[in-house]
């Protein structure tokens, strides 16, 4: 189930991340500062084109919007990543860190 609460919020953070007003994105998109608003506070569903359109605007990945993942980072794994070792034992993390000097060493 798509949660519009997140997404939402994605946006807003996006949107501050580069200094964007919430009227500026409105006059790219040429809809309201309304709608933008109930859109941050996922009072409105938004469509795929108006997704995909908002993140043109914001320079972010839709799969972000939707996902929290940005692909468009290089290290976007890091977290994914930190994720598995936190329920790792100390054994496995250091197999993990010595296949990933193997790796690094290719």
């Amino acid at each position: 189930m798509i949660d519009y609460k997140i997404i939402g919020k994605r946006i807003k953070k996006s949107k501050k991340s580069i200094n964007m007003t919430q009227e500026k994105v409105s006059e790219i998109l040429k809809v309201s500062p309304e709608y933008i608003s109930r859109i941050e506070t996922g009072t409105t569903k938004l469509n795929l084109e108006m997704l995909v359109k908002m993140s043109d605007v914001l320079d972010i990945s839709p799969a972000y919007l939707l996902t929290g993942t940005n692909t468009k980072s290089d290290d976007y794994l890091t977290p994914e990543i930190n994720d598995l070792l936190k329920n790792c034992s100390p054994d496995k993390i250091n197999a993990v860190s010595k296949m990933i000097k193997i790796i690094i060493d290719l």
